[in-house]
């Protein structure tokens, strides 16, 4: 994951407002979380707001499936996240 710069999916160079880029940062977090929850299992509190943004980056996957396809494959092969 740390080999894939915000640039190489944002559409302009301070884009963060499109869905590509949201993607982005909530995979960043998301994977921060992980490891968090991982070290401290009974974190319920973190391990509810994990999964509050894996439901809005799944949200945000579905949208970009909607509206650009070539778009949607693209962002999920280069951060190696499950196309449903």
């Amino acid at each position: 994951m740390s080999d894939i710069q915000i640039n190489d999916i944002a559409r302009a160079e301070n884009d963060t407002g499109s869905p590509e880029s949201q993607i982005f940062f909530l995979t960043q977090k998301i994977n921060l979380l992980t490891e968090h929850i991982k070290v401290h299992k009974k974190d319920f509190h973190s391990r509810r707001g994990l999964l509050m943004m894996v439901g809005k980056r799944n949200r945000l996957m579905a949208y970009l499936k909607k509206k650009n396809v070539g778009k949607y494959t693209e962002v999920a092969d280069k951060l190696k996240l499950r196309k449903k």
